[in-house]
Order: structure tokens, then sequence, then C-alpha cells
């Protein structure tokens, strides 16, 4: 008979964390230095993007009603992990000189920044694996996404703000090959853990609002010539509220009852900012940013009512937060409209449109290939007996890793 209980992190978690930040201060120690002097104009922006990290995402994470102390907790450590990891990865790519690396503000932020795609990777995979897991999740993506961002810059030569776009679209991907391989029938079948509660709906809407209020920041922080700055700030807040106001429409719409869908409400809300993203600092008309919200927002509420349960019959990929039509299926929108506007800005040059076209085209190829590869070849890693996967029977449940004293007499 199969253990009732789930395995315990104490074997594993405690000495993988040792073992990993021990290596991270020796190269802290040995190879990283501060910038002796900056300016610290953009330390406001690094407080936006915290925000959106370990609150926005955190609080995305809680709209299961057993699984909330899990939602924010690992996405904390997942969060504080991976900074560390993709600032080392960073500097050694981009900044790798004479033998050290010299650290600044704009260092945390794309540091910051890098950790994204391992949260969203985290949502589709949310209360199906454990701390230990995730740690090597976040390990490895960081690592991949770091790749990614410097073959997409230095081989592509797309500007380094704009490779970074790229986090919705690798995030996504890599979490649902990932989730491929912890997949059972039971779920997506609305199980009592599976469901949400008023309380931890209004949670999650929560995280929502704070990204959503922090986006511009996201899309803006890194471009370094002021008016595309602006540029990106406004264009993201006009993608944001029109993708808003089309997921309430579209929520109605695909209600057989003619009623909103939190669901819907929660996730949709944020699909411009993907989808706009790569190409904000460069729109010089409102209307084109806000098409693209339009589009996002309809795409994702759609995606929601009808992808994520073909995914889970179809393709047995179990998609725990529905990133696919959150970030997923916008960032694909927002690379192709990145695709169409650079072309577009070169119509009258055939030679050089035809070159941004495959430039653009083949960033989103390469994104997609190293996304579901490495997410398939670490799912099968994970799959190893060493790192103590939890049952399916103690899936999206707190009890699994938290202690909960009042309730220690019915364990």
């Amino acid at each position: 008979m199969a253990p009732r209980y789930a395995p315990s992190l104490r074997g594993r978690l405690p000495w993988l964390i040792l073992i990993l930040e021990t290596i991270f201060i020796s190269i802290f120690l040995f190879s990283i230095s501060f910038e002796p002097a900056e300016a610290s104009k953009v330390y406001p922006a690094f407080q936006d993007i915290n925000v959106m990290i370990f609150l926005g995402f955190g609080f995305l994470l809680t709209f299961m009603r057993r699984f909330g102390f899990s939602g924010v907790g690992f996405n904390l450590l997942i969060a504080a992990f991976g900074i560390q990891w993709a600032i080392i990865l960073d500097g050694v790519l981009f900044h790798f000189k004479e033998g050290s690396v010299t650290i600044n503000m704009p260092s945390l932020l794309i540091g910051s920044m890098s950790t994204v795609p391992a949260l969203i990777s985290a949502g589709a995979l949310l209360g199906k694996v454990n701390p230990v897991q995730l740690i090597w999740v976040t390990l490895v993506e960081v690592t991949l996404f770091t790749v990614n961002r410097w073959i997409i810059s230095d081989l592509f030569m797309i500007e380094k703000h704009a490779s970074l776009m790229f986090v919705h679209i690798f995030g996504a991907y890599f979490g649902l090959a990932i989730a491929w391989f912890f997949y059972h029938p039971l779920l997506g079948k609305n199980t009592e853990k599976e469901r949400s509660q008023p309380t931890s709906h209004l949670f999650s809407l929560l995280g929502s609002l704070f990204l959503w209020m922090f986006w511009p920041t996201f899309n803006s922080v890194l471009v370094p010539n002021a008016s595309k700055r602006r540029n990106a700030v406004y264009n993201t807040y006009y993608a944001l509220a029109v993708s808003a106001v089309t997921a309430f429409s579209f929520s109605v719409c695909t209600n057989a009852r003619g009623k909103l869908n939190m669901v819907h409400i929660r996730n949709a809300v944020l699909a411009g900012g993907v989808a706009v993203g790569f190409s904000a600092y460069f729109i010089y008309s409102a209307w084109i940013a806000m098409t693209i919200g339009f589009l996002a927002g309809m795409i994702s509420a759609l995606g929601f009512t009808y992808i994520q349960a073909y995914l889970n019959s179809a393709i047995q990929i179990h998609d725990t937060c529905g990133v696919h039509a959150t970030f997923g299926l916008p960032g694909l929108l927002g690379g192709v409209a990145y695709v169409v506007l650079t072309s577009v800005d070169n119509w009258d040059n055939l030679t050089r449109l035809g070159y941004q076209a495959v430039i653009g085209i083949s960033c989103i190829l390469v994104t997609l290939i190293m996304s579901l590869v490495g997410g398939l070849l670490t799912g099968l890693f994970l799959t190893c007996k060493l790192w103590n996967a939890p049952q399916h029977w103690k899936y999206f449940d707190d009890q699994a890793y938290w202690e909960f004293p009042h309730l220690a007499n019915k364990l």
C-alpha cells in the first residue's frame, strides 16, 4: 500500500539549498564586485519590479483554497533563489572582463526580470511538484533563458531590453513541457482541492492588480532612450486598459449564463501588457497599442474557455494557473506584432523588410525550441525518484509541506 503521508523535505531541500548557496557565495566572493559610483535613479523602478515579483506573482498563485501558503511561499523561494543565479549568469555572459564581473543597479533589475520565466513556469506546475523540484526548475530555466537572451541580443542583434520581453513565451512553454510529465487523469476534473473560494479568488485578484499597476515599469525600465521609454509606458498602459475591458466583455460572452468568470478577469486583464511588451517602445500611435491589447484580452479569455480544457484532455497537459492563456498566447501575439511592426517600418526597403521579418521570426522560433526542449529534458530529470515527487493524492495541499499545528491530530 502506498504511504499516506507526503515525503519529508528534510533529507533533500536543506542540503540542496546549502550546497547551491555556498557556490553562489563563493562566486560573489571571488568574482563579483560593486560598481564604485552610480546614480540611484532607477531604484524606484527596481522596487516596482520587486512588487510585481514578490507580491504580484505571489498572490496571483493563491487562487486554490488549500494551497495559499505554498503559492506565496514557493514564489518567494523561487524568486529569491533565481535572482542570485540570474545576476551571476548575466554578469558572466554580458559583463565578464578580466576575470571578474562588476554589478550595478541595472544588474539587479535584469536579474529580477530574468527570474520571471521560472515564476510563470511554476504557475503551470503549481501543486504538482515539491520545493526541491522547483529549485531545479529555477536553476535550469534561468540558465537557459539567459543563454536565450544572449543568442537573441548578440547573434540576432535584438536590443537587450527587447530580448527580456521573451520571458512570457519562454516561461509558459517551458512550464507546459514539464507539466506533461506530471499529468494524472484526475487533474482538471474540478476536484475539491483544485477549487477556489471567494477569499482565495480575492487574494489572487489582488496579485493581478499589483501586476497590472506596475506592468508599465516592467516594459519600459530598461529602454535606454528617454523618449522611447515614455512611449513604452504610455503604450503599455493603453494596452492594459483595453485588455482589461475586453476581458470583461468576452468573459460574459463565453459564459453559458452570461455571467463574469473571475478566472478570466484575474488573468486576461494582464494579457495586454504581455503582448505589447515587445513593441511598446517604438509604437508612436496609441491605436496600435490598443488594438494589440484588444486582441490579447480576447485571445486570453477564449484560451481559458476552450484551449485549456483541450490541453488537459487531448494533450494531457494540466496547466494549473492557465499560464498558456495568460502569458503564452499573448506572448506569441506580441512576437508576431513585433515582426509585423518592424517590417512595416521598412516597407520601402524590401531587403531590410525581409531581414527584419526573418530575424523576428527566428527569435520566436529559437525561444520556443529552447523552452520546449529544455522543459522536456527538465521534466524527465524531475521524474527521478531521488526528488520524492508528491503522490497525486497530495497534489494542491499545503499540509504536504507546511506545519498546521491546529490540524496536527487530523493528519
